[in-house]
């Protein structure tokens, strides 16, 4: 398979992280968001959204989105599973996922950022508070939907909602947003980069991984 990533995307995060963590063998192809690659024909006809990440099967079948891709994973290689077997368990580890994965990086992507910049007008600094409200309303919301008193997010595995939080706080540490309030997530996600799985994934082991 091949996976086309970009290391600071925390979609692709994510999704190096669970084919890591299922031990699933993938080819990695690098696009540099910032010079537009995702934008050139060839690659957007893999991906229509020209975004990343893209994972293109052995068949030739392109995986989009990074949450289908992660059921897509999660199916096809159950073991470690991401979600508890339990339906109502599940629904609930999906929808802190998706306090994240919906909510918080959708305001927070590349392309939002843009418009915000070049078409209506706002400076850097107002950018950098557009940012860390989406972030800290989206955390204060995850950190009451998880667990308490577990290990990770729902358990004493590493699962979908913790692949999430990872990928997160790479941007909330990026932008600056202030941790004081979410201590709980700060410890998760200490936790999870201690796994090596989880550290291969990071953006500052990708082979594009720039001086920062």
């Amino acid at each position: 398979m091949k996976l086309y990533s970009y290391w600071r995307s925390t979609t692709s995060v994510r999704v190096r992280i669970a084919l890591n963590l299922k031990g699933v063998d993938y080819e990695l192809e690098t696009i540099d968001l910032t010079k537009g690659e995702q934008r050139a024909e060839g690659y957007a006809a893999l991906n229509p959204a020209k975004g990343v990440p893209t994972l293109v099967l052995d068949d030739g079948t392109a995986l989009t989105q990074s949450m289908a891709i992660l059921d897509y994973i999660d199916t096809a290689w159950p073991e470690p599973p991401l979600y508890p077997a339990d339906p109502r368990e599940r629904a609930l580890v999906d929808a802190a996922a998706h306090a994240i994965a919906l909510d918080i990086h959708p305001v927070n992507n590349l392309k939002v950022l843009g418009y915000l910049k070049s078409r209506l007008g706002h400076g850097q600094d107002e950018t950098l508070d557009w940012m860390r409200h989406w972030m800290h309303e989206g955390f204060t919301a995850f950190q009451q939907m998880i667990r308490p008193d577990t290990p990770f997010c729902f358990g004493d595995q590493i699962g979908m909602a913790d692949l999430c939080l990872v990928g997160q706080m790479v941007n909330a540490r990026r932008w600056g947003l202030d941790l004081a309030p979410f201590a709980r997530l700060v410890e998760i996600d200490a936790r999870a980069r201690e796994i090596d799985a989880v550290q291969r994934g990071m953006p500052e082991n990708q082979p594009d991984a720039q001086p920062t």
